[in-house]
């Protein structure tokens, strides 16, 4: 994957489109050792600029990929043009799919109580012979007591799953998985961010040609004004700084 790794402002980017994803991750299913996806978006971008941990753990990561409009426009200006979007929203159903075919085993860690379980319970009506392992969702603040984050990490190892979607938000999905991923055992983990969300029908995905539009951020903060005012309007916004400073 390193022929189409091309450098993006302070991080890289591996220059695929959605199917070439899906593929990238069977293959790190069957490579040895244990292997993480980040799919940044530019509330990550940003973030890299001063949390080291974070920029470490991109700088480790096995696959990285776009998730975000932000980053196409800025792809295009840099005339290093990004094929395609490919957020964790897309991949999560591809993958699940690609894994029914294919035999391979997920895990759904994340959201709201009993959220992850319905997600997985619709993944399964959509595609025959999903075999979903495990499902947990964390209390708030979970990750600052070590007695619940070794019962999280001994569920996931006795489960055994080849695929871990974990969507915790960032950075403390990417954080968990870093941090453990030794411990964990799991050939491919992947921060999906609001994913489980959508596939319980918890919240509701922008419609394809919105999405395709590049304005799947918008319906988003039209939805929740609150939550994102702040990280739209005043933290993404930092991503152009960003781009100024690597130009």
């Amino acid at each position: 994957m390193k022929g189409k790794r091309i450098k993006f402002l302070n991080t890289y980017i591996d220059n695929i489109t959605k199917v070439e994803a899906v593929g990238e991750v069977e293959r790190l299913i069957n490579e040895e050792g244990y292997h993480y996806v980040v799919t940044p978006n530019a509330d990550h971008i940003v973030r890299l600029e001063t949390d080291t941990e974070f920029k470490a753990i991109y700088d480790k990561a096995d696959l990285i990929l776009a998730d975000g409009i932000s980053l196409i426009w800025i792809g295009k200006w840099l005339k290093t043009p990004i094929i395609e979007k490919v957020s964790g929203s897309d991949l999560l159903p591809m993958l699940c799919r690609h894994a029914a075919q294919k035999g391979y085993s997920v895990f759904f860690l994340g959201a709201a109580d009993g959220v992850a379980l319905r997600a997985a319970e619709n993944l399964k009506e959509k595609y025959n012979n999903l075999k979903v392992v495990g499902t947990y969702s964390p209390f708030f603040g979970f990750e600052k007591d070590q007695e619940e984050v070794d019962n999280i990490v001994n569920m996931i190892t006795s489960a055994k799953p080849d695929i871990l979607f974990v969507g915790l938000g960032a950075p403390k999905q990417e954080k968990f998985i870093y941090s453990n991923l030794d411990k964990l055992k799991v050939p491919v983990s992947i921060g999906i961010g609001a994913s489980i969300d959508f596939e319980a029908g918890n919240k509701k995905r922008a419609p394809k040609w919105i999405s395709e539009s590049g304005f799947e951020w918008l319906y988003r903060f039209v939805k929740e004004p609150k939550r994102l005012f702040k990280r739209v309007f005043i933290d993404d916004i930092k991503i152009f700084k960003v781009y100024l400073k690597y130009r």
